[in-house]
């Protein structure tokens, strides 16, 4: 039963970060309208870097794919840390309001990477 929940959350959380990706990419959903000003002028600190959205796209896209796979989950889980630590400080710092479902996904990707915890024990050298 436990592995059937961490497929099915695993590719939940995956296909999310591909949609995420490739929304990024090809901006095919609207943006929304209630968004704070101070969270739009970040938004556009960070795209007049030319090169770090479309960087941040590939990973996501890269991170999502590998997720879904159980060989491959805990690289994906690894790749999309980064990302989701960024996505959380983001919330936590200019808009409290997306604070919940960004500590739900931390909390996936934390049981992601515990999950695959001894396939990482070489990184730590433990």
């Amino acid at each position: 039963m436990k592995t059937k929940i961490i497929l099915v959350v695993s590719i939940l959380f995956g296909l999310m970060f591909i949609n995420s990706g490739l929304n990024k990419l090809f901006n095919y959903m609207p943006m929304p309208e209630d968004i704070p000003a101070e969270m739009l002028e970040i938004m556009g600190a960070f795209e007049t870097i030319g090169w770090l959205m479309p960087l941040v796209a590939v990973v996501e896209i890269i991170g999502g794919v590998l997720v879904i796979f159980k060989p491959l989950r805990t690289l994906g889980a690894l790749m999309l840390f980064p990302i989701m630590v960024g996505i959380l400080l983001v919330h936590l710092v200019n808009e409290p309001s997306g604070l919940i479902i960004g500590l739900v996904f931390f909390a996936i990707e934390l049981w992601l990477l515990y999950e695959g915890r001894e396939k990482l024990k070489p990184l730590f050298g433990a």
